[in-house]
Parts: structure tokens; C-alpha cells; sequence
């Protein structure tokens, strides 16, 4: 199965080592729109313009299913990327929805949600949580963090203040959504950050169950291909795709 993974630009890097490490696809395409991250500032309409414009690039590809590793994206343009696409089409919010639900053991346990600011004022994680029956939700955006992982910032002294900034006011929570695929970057200091009883919900973990329930997916033997486009500075992508990936050569 030949599959691609789409980002605003190397966050999605977060999903595709889960979905690479799961050994289920022959072979995967990553695709990131680094010259217009992020996507987490932008209005609805131009989201939408920017996936639709991914979406006809992967065509030439011939996958048989994407994966939209964005939950900015994913937020507001999963259905009209299905509605104009014959491949199955998967979003990262159900995924997190689900690996919460199957995290948390009471309804009443906090829950924070962290993402950008489009991806909060979309609603879609405190809406379906809510329908889920989780009643202490709180959701923040800390779009601070998106541009800090690009700039390869995964820990010190800055992104401690940047914690500190976002995090004083809040109650430890019972889980910690990362609900912008960038976050994982930043997974070892935000458990530091709040220990070890925060559970911490990560986009890729938590859409490679869901895939496997969805796709019934079979275990390969052979790791997948992987191919590498972005619409700006491609070999900077590559280059973070190596170390987060640990490829060699």
C-alpha cells in the first residue's frame, strides 16, 4: 500500500516516524507546505486552498490513501478533501478523540488540549470530547511552539519560559492532548514540564490505532520507501526527517 502524509510543514514528521515504525505500508510520501507554515494563523477559507492545492499534488503519486497530519487541517478541511478524492482520507482529531478516550478510565478527569489558535476556535477536540462525555476540558493555544520546532528548539531555557508563559494558570491535567502535530517534538519537556502523572495523547501513536482498526492493516516485514517533497527548502525537511526518523545514509 502506497500512502501520503500531508503537513503544513515538518510537525507531520511526528506522525510519519509513527506510521513508519508501525510497518504497514510499502511505501509513504511526506509532503509539507514549509513555505506557508504555519497554517495555525491562517482563516478557513485559505486552510481549505492551501489542502486542496496539496491534495491535487499527491494525484500524480497514485496513493491509496492520505493521511492529513495536520489538525489545523484536519479541523476544517478533512470533508471537502473527501468530497473531492476517491481514496480513503484520514485526519488526526477522531484519532486523538479516540486515544483519549481509551486513556482516561473517568469522564471527569481534566483534560487540556494544546494546538494553535485556528485549531482551538475550531471547537472540533472540546465538541467531540464533549460528546464523548468528558466534562473538565480545557483547550489553549500555544502557537509559540510551532515556530519553535521549526527552528529545531525541542528544549532549554526558552521553551521553558514559553511553558511557564502558557502553563502557571492552569491545574496539572490527567492528559495532554497534543493536538498540533509539531508538539511530539516537544514531548520530552512538556512531561517534565507537568511528570509523569499527565498522560500524553500524541497525534501519530494515536492515529496508527486508529488506522489498524479502520484498514484492518497488516504487519510488513520490510520498512517503507520514503519520499520527501515540501514546497520550500526540501532539503531542510529531509535533513529533520533523518534525525527524527533515525535514517541512515
Amino acid at each position: 500500500m502506497k500512502i501520503g502524509v500531508f503537513d503544513s510543514g515538518i510537525g507531520g514528521l511526528s506522525v510519519l516516524k509513527s506510521l513508519y515504525e508501525a510497518n504497514f505500508f510499502d511505501e509513504i510520501i511526506y509532503y509539507g507546505d514549509t513555505a506557508r507554515v504555519p497554517y495555525g494563523v491562517k482563516d478557513k477559507d485559505t486552510i481549505i486552498k492551501f489542502c486542496l492545492e496539496a491534495l491535487d499534488f499527491f494525484k500524480k503519486f497514485q496513493i491509496d490513501m492520505l493521511i492529513i497530519a495536520c489538525n489545523t487541517a484536519s479541523a476544517y478541511a478533512l470533508d471537502i478533501l473527501r468530497q473531492n478524492a476517491n481514496i480513503p482520507i484520514y485526519g488526526v482529531i477522531d484519532a486523538g478523540v479516540e486515544a483519549t478516550k481509551k486513556a482516561l478510565k473517568c469522564k471527569d478527569e481534566k483534560i487540556l488540549v494544546i494546538a494553535t489558535k485556528a485549531t482551538i476556535q475550531s471547537q472540533e477536540y472540546q465538541k467531540r470530547l464533549s460528546e464523548q462525555g468528558f466534562t473538565q476540558i480545557k483547550a489553549l493555544a500555544t502557537g509559540l511552539f510551532v515556530p519553535m520546532v521549526e527552528e529545531g528548539i525541542f528544549e532549554g531555557e526558552f521553551l521553558q519560559s514559553a511553558m511557564k508563559y502558557y502553563f502557571e494558570k492552569f491545574q496539572t491535567p490527567d492528559a495532554l492532548i497534543l493536538a498540533c502535530t509539531h508538539f511530539p517534538f516537544l514531548m520530552k519537556s512538556l512531561s517534565d514540564y507537568f511528570g509523569q502523572n499527565t498522560k500524553l495523547i500524541h497525534s501519530g501513536d494515536a492515529i496508527v490505532d486508529f488506522l489498524k482498526e479502520k484498514e484492518k492493516l497488516i504487519y510488513k516485514k520490510d520498512k517503507a520507501l520514503l519520499h520527501f517533497y515540501a514546497s520550500s527548502d526540501v532539503q531542510s525537511l529531509k535533513n529533520t526527517a533523518k534525525i527524527w526518523l533515525n535514517l541512515q545514509g
